[in-house]
């Protein structure tokens, strides 16, 4: 299945919608130009740490770049999307954001992204942070592009990693929090609880890239 997503990426070339994608109502949230459709969380415009070469978007300077959201909100919806990471590397995709809080993670769950060190209890790219972990790890190592596949919808929401399923939870459920009791979240009155909101990247751990940001809304 990895192969078989690499090379129809390949084919169709990046940034881009196929035709059946088209369709089926999947649309960019990176035209792979411009930061246009991102803004950095609680500010105006985007941070000059940001960069888009070649058709990626970098965290060249996590000093200066700072987290970004999308300008537009979503609910229920298939999230895809690359990403790349340095040696060390540290980066995370949130969803349904709030507008306030200190930071997006007061309210966004997030999947992480991060080249760890084989350290005990890491939390390795794929993971719900804190939340939900998966046995199995099929990311590549740095310098390499990974692919997420993120549904979250009504009844249920999933993480793949280059093909391979992670975990399944519901959003809003009784396992879900009974998880968030024993994380550092447990007292944000936000966190998890909004079922609609931006989605955000972490831009402020490290160098990481991405490419092929698209977003398929889902009807419920």
């Amino acid at each position: 299945m990895v192969t078989a997503i690499a090379a129809l990426m390949f084919a169709q070339g990046i940034n881009t919608l196929t035709p059946a994608e088209q369709r089926h109502g999947w649309k960019l949230l990176f035209d792979g130009k411009t930061t246009h459709g991102w803004h950095n969380y609680r500010k105006e415009g985007i941070g000059s740490g940001w960069q888009v070469v070649d058709g990626v978007l970098t965290s060249v300077d996590p000093g200066t770049a700072g987290d970004i959201v999308t300008d537009e909100k979503y609910d229920w919806f298939e999230l895809d999307l690359d990403f790349m990471l340095t040696k060390g590397g540290n980066s995370g995709v949130m969803i349904h954001c709030a507008d306030e809080g200190d930071t997006m993670w007061f309210s966004g769950p997030e999947i992480q992204i991060y080249d760890d060190h084989g350290e005990q209890g890491a939390q390795k790219s794929g993971f719900l942070y804190d939340i939900y972990d998966s046995k199995v790890d099929s990311t590549k190592p740095a310098g390499q592009w990974n692919h997420f596949h993120i549904l979250v919808s009504k009844k249920r929401c999933a993480t793949y990693v280059n093909g391979v399923k992670y975990y399944d939870w519901v959003w809003g459920s009784k396992d879900f929090f009974d998880r968030v009791k024993n994380t550092k979240f447990k007292d944000l009155p936000q966190f998890g609880k909004l079922e609609k909101g931006t989605i955000g990247i972490q831009g402020d751990h490290g160098t990481v890239s991405f490419r092929n940001i698209k977003i398929h809304p889902l009807k419920q």
